[in-house]
C-alpha cells in the first residue's frame, strides 16, 4: 500500500502520464524512490525541468502515504497497472491510464463491455436507437460504457440500468466532480450498478481540453465502440479513432444524409466502420453467442406504439399509408417506430414503403 500511495502522488502531478510513468520506473526501479529523487536524477530520469517542477511543487502540499487513506474516507477507489484488477481490455492499448480512479465497483463482467457513443443534439431517432440498443446488449450480458454526457450518452447510461445491467461512466474529470451537474442522480445510480471512472486525480474540474483524451478510455475499456448519431466534428468520432488504433471494433448507424446528426456516422461507414442496422451484429462480430432469455427480452421490451404495429400487420405485407390510417399517426413519427422496429428485427421492409412482420410476434 505504501508504493501505491507514490503512484498516487505522482498522478496528482500535472504532466505525469503513460510514457512519464514509464520512464520513472525504469530509472528508478518503483516509485517512492522517484518521489524522493533530487532534480538531477529526475532530469536523467528524462523528464522537463517543467516535469520537475511540478513534482517539487506538489511535495509541499501532499503526502503519498496518507493519499490512499484520504481517498478511502470519500468513498473513491483506485486501480494501478500493477493490480490484477486493472480493467483487461484498457491494459492492453498503447498508453493505458497509470492510475484509474473510480466509484463503484468493477467485475470481472466488465470484461464483456461495448461502448455506446453520440452526440448530445441527439434527434428522436437517435434516441430511440440508443434506448433500443443499450437494452439488447445488456439483456445479453454486455457492460454498457459511455461518458455521461448529455444526449447519447446519458440515455445509453440510463437505458442500461433501466434494462437491469451494468454500464461504466468515464468522465474528464474527477470522479468526484461530476459534469453536467444535471447527471448527478444518474451517476449515483451507476455507482451502484457499474462504475464511474477516470484518470484525472480527484477534484479535477471539468476542462474542455480534458475530454478528447478520456475518449481512449471509453474505447479502450470496450470491445467495440457502437457511434449512433454524432455531427462531423463530434467528440464520438474521436472516439471512434481511438478505437480504430486500439484495434477495436467500430459500428455506426446509417442515417438520413439530409441529418446534419448523421453526416459524421454516414462518413464512418464510408471510411470502413460497419454498419449497425441491427445490435445482433455487434455481438455476431465479437462472436459472442446471443443469450437464451434474448428474445423473451426482446419481447419485453417492446412498446405500446409497436405491438399496436404488430397487431395491425398481422400476417399481411401492408403500405405506410394504410399503418398510418389505422393507426391515426402521421408518417413522420411512424416512420421513426417502423425505423426502429426493422432495427430490432420485428418488421422487414418490403418494396414501395411496404412492411410485415419478421416472423410472429403477436
Amino acid at each position: 500500500m505504501q508504493e501505491a500511495g507514490y503512484w498516487l502522488a505522482f498522478s496528482y502531478v500535472r504532466g505525469i502520464g503513460a510514457v512519464r510513468f514509464r520512464k520513472l520506473l525504469s530509472f528508478f526501479g518503483d516509485l517512492s524512490r522517484a518521489w524522493q529523487a533530487g532534480s538531477a536524477e529526475l532530469l536523467a530520469a528524462g523528464l522537463s525541468e517543467k516535469n520537475v517542477a511540478e513534482i517539487i511543487e506538489k511535495r509541499k502540499t501532499l503526502d503519498p502515504l496518507g493519499l490512499p487513506e484520504q481517498l478511502e474516507a470519500k468513498g473513491i477507489a483506485f486501480l494501478t497497472w500493477q493490480d490484477d484488477a486493472y480493467p483487461r481490455y484498457l491494459k492492453e492499448i498503447a498508453q493505458p491510464p497509470p492510475v484509474l480512479f473510480y466509484k463503484g465497483s468493477i467485475t470481472p463482467a466488465d470484461d464483456l463491455a461495448v461502448a455506446i457513443v453520440g452526440t448530445r443534439k441527439v434527434t428522436t431517432y437517435g434516441k430511440q436507437i440508443t434506448r433500443d440498443t443499450a437494452e439488447y446488449l445488456t439483456h445479453n450480458g454486455v457492460t454498457v460504457v459511455s461518458g455521461l454526457a448529455r444526449g447519447v450518452d446519458g440515455l445509453a447510461h440510463h437505458a442500461a440500468l433501466e434494462a437491469g445491467g451494468r454500464t461504466i461512466a468515464v468522465l474528464g474529470s474527477g470522479v468526484d466532480v461530476i459534469y453536467p451537474p444535471e447527471h448527478r442522480r444518474l451517476a449515483e445510480q451507476i455507482q451502484e450498478h457499474g462504475a464511474i471512472v477516470s484518470d484525472y486525480a480527484p477534484g479535477t474540474k471539468p476542462d474542455g481540453i480534458n475530454f478528447p483524451p478520456r475518449n481512449r478510455i471509453i474505447s479502450g475499456l470496450s470491445r467495440a465502440t457502437i457511434v449512433i448519431e454524432a455531427g462531423e466534428k463530434s467528440g464520438a468520432l474521436i472516439t471512434a479513432k481511438f478505437a480504430v488504433e486500439q484495434d477495436r471494433e467500430v459500428f455506426a448507424v446509417p442515417g438520413s444524409v439530409l441529418s446534419p446528426m448523421s453526416r459524421g456516422t454516414n462518413d464512418l461507414i464510408g471510411e470502413g466502420a460497419m454498419p449497425m442496422t441491427n445490435p445482433k451484429s455487434v455481438l455476431e462480430a465479437l462472436r459472442i453467442e446471443e443469450g437464451s432469455k434474448a428474445p423473451k427480452a426482446q419481447e419485453q421490451a417492446l412498446s405500446d406504439m409497436e405491438r399496436t404495429v404488430l397487431r395491425i400487420l398481422g400476417q399481411d405485407s401492408l403500405h405506410i399509408d394504410e399503418i398510418c390510417v389505422r393507426m391515426d399517426m402521421s408518417v413522420e413519427k411512424l416512420t421513426v417506430t417502423l425505423t426502429m422496429m426493422e432495427l430490432k428485427g420485428l418488421v422487414v421492409r418490403e418494396q414501395g414503403m411496404t412492411y410485415r412482420q419478421n416472423g410472429r410476434w403477436m
